[in-house]
């Protein structure tokens, strides 16, 4: 267990390391202990599509602390009001929906940086050491520890890419190829038309030098090698929901073949 895991998940994700989290989509703090005890890099809390709540998450990053994993929230939506929480309780980095503007990409940069943005102040919660910290200090930590990523899922973000890319202390972007499939009307996120949008986001972020972040079930699947070719450094693999799914079916399997001797 790194204990310092929280604390360098941003310069880790910026130098180029490679790295292992999967979604959290329990509202329930022992998944986050047990994926930090076996080492996974980071988890991302769903507050887009799971059911939790300001004070659930207040919890599990608290978990997450404690187990020694970075721990980032796919917030519900880009505003103020919803990055402020989830960072304020401590969290290491926010993942934005749907970005697709220049316009998204900077309002979100400034809503979650201090120093060049407009991030609400206070030290008096857990990212703040609940007032241990001095103002200066906590600035500091967090724009140096705060890592923002933007999800790119938008046909109308891959019109404005570069000008997205372009955004100052954006750190990395998300490939969404399932809202992008969805969108396109692929029948699959291997389809080639979100393969051709996959492709383009990932040439645009090494033209800016951005990092690039994917979903995908499984690391054995067949699409994991590409995505790595095309610069993709932290994977974000199934979700707690679906990892506990993948070990009950082999399990079953397991007692089925017995079952059968």
């Amino acid at each position: 267990m790194n204990m310092n895991a929280p604390a360098s998940f941003r310069a880790r994700l910026l130098a180029g390391e490679l790295l292992l989290g999967t979604f959290i989509k329990t509202p329930a703090t022992q998944p986050v202990e047990i994926l930090g005890a076996a080492g996974f890099d980071f988890v991302v809390l769903d507050q887009e599509h799971a059911p939790l709540d300001r004070v659930t998450v207040d919890s599990l990053v608290l978990a997450g602390h404690a187990a020694g994993i970075a721990v980032l929230v796919r917030v519900p939506g880009g505003a103020a009001r919803d990055l402020l929480p989830p960072l304020d309780c401590g969290a290491q980095g926010v993942l934005v929906p749907h970005v697709d503007s220049a316009g998204k990409a900077r309002d979100v940069v400034a809503d979650a940086r201090y120093r060049g943005g407009r991030r609400g102040f206070t030290n008096s919660s857990r990212a703040g050491r609940y007032g241990a910290a001095d103002l200066a200090e906590h600035l500091a930590a967090c724009d140096a520890q705060t890592a923002v990523l933007a999800m790119i899922e938008d046909p109308a973000a891959l019109a404005v890419l570069a000008d997205i890319m372009a955004v100052p202390d954006l750190d990395a972007v998300f490939i969404g190829r399932g809202d992008l499939a969805t969108a396109l009307g692929a029948a699959s996120t291997i389809a080639p038309a979100v393969a051709e949008a996959t492709e383009f986001i990932a040439a645009a972020a090494r033209v800016a030098g951005k990092r690039l972040c994917a979903h995908v079930a499984r690391l054995d699947a067949p699409e994991v090698s590409w995505l790595r070719s095309l610069g993709v450094t932290a994977f974000i693999v199934s979700s707690d929901q679906g990892l506990m799914r993948g070990a009950a079916l082999q399990v079953l399997a397991q007692f089925q073949a017995l079952r059968g001797r």
